[in-house]
């Protein structure tokens, strides 16, 4: 499998601090309330305490115009020994303009638990290339600032991948309903108690593949992923051998065609030919009955046009822009059992 050395970051357990950054859109102080919600919900249900970057709360349009301020916040977070692992407050598009003004030493040299999605694909991107496990999960204001309560299914993740270094082990379907509803605005704050609209759970789609088969996890949201090939974050084609590629793309539900250039770009690369699976994530903002237009855009391209008949792929999987989702540690070995029909993550998340 990958060449690149892993090191995982260290559990975390009860009075820990957790520090905040907004790497991209500065959406604490754009929606302070929602902001505070999930802060709250996560000291309480895990028995943390946060703690701010210095630029966390900063107006969103001085984040947007000194990218250099939130790399800063980055590796504040990274070098400080009071902060044990850093929540993403929320994505955006831009991380990318971080990039210039990071130092992966700071990352190499301390390494500790990131999360978040989205646009935390580009800060995912930058540990693995320093060494470091990090982990594709939900972030302060999309996922800990659920209305009403928190999802179980996502405290069971967090617990299991974060607080405990036994084995994360089956990963099971979210069976209790799933949502992408946006109904509810941030604005009105009389609607923060009332949950969110579900829709029934179906089971994972098991598209292809035979018997058990092993790799790393490495992968992000589609679009972000975009923008980082061809820059020095990207990884080596030989860390792509033997990995399985997760996938899944953002609120704006980009155009079937557009998702099969981004493949078809993999398999240029060369990427399609040395993975050993793909895992994709349930699509947001995308009607029921095109639920399935992604699934059907990859099988066209790995099947049809690259011919890799063989290839293990589950679709509509519980991580991504849907909601709850469990946690994907970057560089973990899973295993997928196409037989069996099941999906486990065979090693902890944190050491």
């Amino acid at each position: 499998m990958s060449e690149i050395n892993i090191k995982k970051p260290l559990a975390l357990k009860k009075d820990d601090r957790i520090a905040t950054v907004c790497h991209s859109w500065g959406g604490a102080a754009t929606y302070p309330e929602r902001y505070q919600r999930g802060k709250k919900q996560l000291e309480e249900n895990f028995g943390v305490k946060v703690i701010e970057a210095p630029h966390t709360l900063e107006n969103a349009e001085v984040l947007k115009e000194t990218p250099r301020l939130r790399a800063e916040d980055l590796m504040w977070c990274f070098s400080n020994n009071d902060a044990k692992a850093i929540f993403s407050v929320i994505g955006g598009d831009d991380a990318i303009r971080l990039l210039a003004y990071m130092d992966l030493d700071v990352i190499r040299n301390n390494p500790k638990i990131f999360m978040g999605y989205s646009d935390a694909t580009i800060i995912h991107l930058m540990c693995y290339k320093a060494g470091v496990s990090s982990f594709y999960g939900p972030s302060i204001m999309a996922g800990f600032d659920e209305n009403a309560d928190l999802f179980e299914y996502m405290k069971d993740s967090v617990q299991k991948t974060l607080f405990s270094t036994s084995k994360i082990g089956l990963i099971e379907p979210n069976k209790n309903g799933w949502t992408d509803d946006g109904s509810l605005s941030w604005a009105d704050k009389s609607s923060y108690e009332t949950a969110r609209k579900l829709k029934k759970s179906e089971s994972w789609q098991f598209v292809q593949g035979k018997g058990r088969i092993k790799g790393h996890l490495l992968g992000g949201c589609v679009e972000v992923l975009e923008m980082a090939k061809g820059t020095k974050i990207w990884p080596e084609l030989s860390q792509w051998k033997g990995a399985i590629l997760f996938l899944e793309t953002s609120e704006e539900a980009p155009s079937v065609d557009y998702f099969k250039r981004c493949l078809r770009n993999y398999a240029a690369m060369g990427v399609l030919d040395v993975l050993n699976g793909i895992i994709l994530g349930r699509p947001m903002n995308v009607a029921s009955d095109k639920i399935n237009q992604y699934d059907n855009a990859l099988i066209d391209v790995i099947r049809n046009e690259m011919g890799l008949t063989e290839l293990p792929v589950i679709t509509q999987m519980d991580f991504g822009h849907t909601a709850p989702t469990f946690i994907l540690p970057y560089g973990a070995v899973v295993e997928i059992d196409c037989d069996k029909r099941t999906f486990s993550i065979i090693e902890s998340g944190v050491s």
